[in-house]
């Protein structure tokens, strides 16, 4: 009968998988009793010749016990590796070098926003911020620059879409001097701020300017600031951020939001200012704008006319970031390009 036929391989099948041994002892047995020339699937094969009622009660107690053998086989293949485990192998050698972790950093920008900011707060500054979706009258009204001004021609500054119901037009700011006016409506004299960040402009980029970029500001008003104070605190500034001895010099130039405006530069942080190749001979390397508040600028921020005094200037961080790494293109800042990046 080929009822107990099954029955016998099933049987006989359970008895060997308990006695197994190892996995390769498991797998003969899988072998032997499911394998393609098996008896057991010689019995399954022939099922087909049999009547309708054997087929049926013959086919269900085959699969039965076909699946009886499976789980056997797979619950003694799980113990046998249990046992087996190598729990020696698996130690942890404690002498063998660990992989390296990779570990990213600052951006440069930040890096040297970060520093700036530790200078000037050891020279008694405040550290302002403010948005960088300004208005008309921040960007431009308030720093004394009257709407038929050049700076507000769509080819320097990035205008935002209004609804229409918006009092004064949005922009992108195009310098971070709207965080002086906003730090002075709501704080009195004497006072001493920096205020870096992201600006904004339209324009052609090259190698020495860019649409996006960092700009850094510092504001200093009281009764008796002079250029005298500009003058000192740059010095120390920059002396103590190329690490020599820096001496600023001052040119007559114009800005609206200041009066009187001059240019200033560094002496040559290469030569010193006996002159070489980086300064063109001249000892001096140009930096930035400065100059003494407009009258115009205090009275926007709420000040009374002819009251305080003080000094506002300021530059980009990229070109002082150029300057003391010798970067020759402005783009690499932001193109994202990692291998620059690795070596700051």
């Amino acid at each position: 009968m080929l009822s107990e036929k099954i029955n016998k391989i099933r049987n006989e099948a359970i008895l060997q998988i308990q006695s197994a041994a190892n996995e390769d002892e498991i797998n003969a047995i899988r072998v032997k009793f499911l394998g393609r020339k098996s008896e057991f699937t010689s019995i399954l094969k022939g099922l087909k010749d049999l009547s309708p009622d054997e087929r049926k009660s013959v086919g269900q107690l085959a699969n039965s016990a076909k699946r009886e053998i499976e789980e056997a086989l797979a619950q003694k293949g799980q113990e046998i590796k249990q046992k087996s485990f190598d729990f020696a192998a698996e130690k942890i050698d404690i002498t063998i070098p660990a992989v390296k972790m990779k570990r990213g950093h600052l951006h440069p920008l930040t890096q040297i926003q970060n520093e700036l900011e530790d200078i000037f707060i050891s020279l008694g500054f405040e550290i302002a911020d403010g948005p960088e979706v300004e208005t008309d009258f921040y960007s431009f009204d308030a720093l004394n620059m009257p709407p038929d001004h050049p700076a507000r021609d769509k080819w320097d500054t990035f205008w935002i879409k209004s609804d229409g119901e918006q009092k004064d037009k949005i922009l992108l700011r195009p310098h971070t001097s709207p965080v002086q006016i906003r730090h002075m409506e709501n704080h009195e004299p004497p006072l001493r701020i920096i205020s870096p960040g992201k600006c904004f402009r339209n324009e052609a980029t090259d190698a020495k300017h860019e649409h996006t970029f960092y700009q850094f500001e510092a504001l200093m008003v009281g009764e008796d600031v002079s250029v005298a104070n500009f003058k000192f605190i740059a010095e120390q500034f920059f002396s103590r951020f190329f690490k020599k001895k820096i001496t600023v010099r001052l040119r007559p130039s114009f800005f609206p939001f200041t009066e009187p405006s001059f240019e200033f530069d560094i002496s040559c942080t290469v030569c010193g200012g006996k002159g070489c190749q980086t300064c063109k001979g001249g000892g001096w390397l140009e930096v930035g704008g400065a100059g003494m508040v407009n009258q115009n600028v205090f009275v926007s921020s709420g000040y009374p006319r002819g009251k305080y005094q003080g000094f506002a200037w300021g530059f980009g961080l990229e070109r002082l970031l150029m300057m003391r790494n010798k970067i020759t293109d402005i783009r690499f800042f932001h193109s994202g390009d990692i291998r620059f990046i690795k070596q700051f």
